[in-house]
């Protein structure tokens, strides 16, 4: 017996693709929202970081 066939017999294996799914598109849509919604001046800081190391 394969492994695809054990999967298909355990009952309600069916939500966890989309409960992976649902969690992989929250995550990147908050992520999104934090960069657009987010302070420019500290992502500022961050993008120059490794340019001025003496700058803190």
């Amino acid at each position: 017996m394969k492994f695809r066939n054990y999967l298909e017999a355990i009952t309600g294996i069916g939500i966890y693709p989309l409960m992976s799914m649902m969690l992989f598109v929250v995550f990147f849509g908050l992520v999104t929202l934090y960069v657009i919604k987010g302070n420019k001046k500290h992502f500022e800081k961050l993008r120059n970081l490794p340019i001025n190391e003496n700058n803190r």
